[in-house]
């Protein structure tokens, strides 16, 4: 069972990235290689992943809030919310806080920047942990579509409805929206502080211009983007994990883990935020590899 030992205040800092401020919290002070950790959304703040900190207790973990959300600056230029950007901004990050080398946790669209930042410098990585991540936009939709036909009937109505008329506004729609999230988002009931607190902050600017409306609903900029090339070449140790009920596809968890040459868990009856749900297993996985590649 992992160690419910509480994590110390952070040290806060804001970093210059390419566009404007970003806040930084580094929990912890040991001496092994840091984790730092990248969120998803896009746009969509740290406070939800806080209970990684409990890994604080053997080496230091970094969250950081992306530009644009949560405690970091809210740039209104549009031209801002690229991939590789993002990139610059997690190098920017890593290079400012003084670590030659990090372990890299992404989270759903955090493990797409994961490893587009892994292909651009992966020198600068000890492993990569991917956490329900997306890696491929077309694999994403097609296990989307069939989530949401499982969904009860009026619910699927309501989606193709307001789909195809673009009235993503619609109460009808929002309800339908709200019954996936609760399906495969998160389970609990009542959705813990952190992550309303997250969707409180989020930035819908940038969720919009880089995904869309929803969760199933991809209208952004990453419109077919498909990362699968980069795991052949992924040089680093890899985890992956994710839950049976997740959003970002199970099945095809197992086989990026295998290009990639890594290992996979797939929690059972966990969502998209198995993190939440079940953090003792969650955190005794990710602790275990961590120290493995530490060694």
């Amino acid at each position: 069972m992992s160690r419910r030992t509480e994590a110390p205040a952070p040290r806060e800092r804001f970093v210059d990235v390419p566009g404007g401020w970003v806040w930084t919290g580094t929990y912890g002070s040991a001496r092994a290689v840091p984790l730092l950790v990248l969120h998803g959304g896009p746009g969509m703040p740290s406070y939800y992943l806080e209970t990684l900190t409990r890994l604080a207790d053997e080496r230091p973990v970094i969250l950081f809030d992306q530009l644009g959300c949560g405690r970091s600056d809210r740039p209104a230029d549009a031209s801002l919310w690229t991939v590789e950007r993002a990139v610059a901004e997690v190098e920017a990050v890593r290079t400012a806080l003084g670590h030659d080398r990090v372990h890299l946790l992404g989270h759903s669209w955090g493990g797409f920047l994961a490893l587009a930042y892994a292909r651009a410098h992966p020198d600068a990585l000890a492993s990569a942990v991917l956490a329900s991540p997306l890696v491929s936009v077309p694999g994403w939709m097609a296990h989307a579509d069939s989530l949401v036909e499982q969904l009860p009937v009026e619910h699927v109505r309501a989606i193709r409805l307001h789909e195809e008329a673009g009235s993503f506004g619609h109460p009808a729609y929002q309800e339908a929206t709200d019954a996936f999230y609760r399906r495969h988002l998160c389970s609990l009931d009542p959705w813990p502080p952190e992550l309303v607190r997250t969707f409180d902050e989020m930035a819908e600017p940038v969720y919009h211009a880089l995904w869309g409306p929803s969760e199933f609903t991809q209208t952004g900029s990453l419109r077919g983007a498909d990362l699968t090339p980069v795991l052949d070449a992924l040089s680093v140790p890899s985890l992956w994990l994710a839950g049976s009920m997740d959003e970002s596809p199970p099945a095809r968890l197992m086989d990026y883990a295998k290009r990639a040459h890594g290992s996979a868990v797939v929690f059972e009856g966990g969502t998209h935020c198995v993190h939440l749900e079940q953090p003792d297993s969650y955190l005794d996985n990710v602790r275990r590899f961590l120290g493995q590649q530490d060694l």
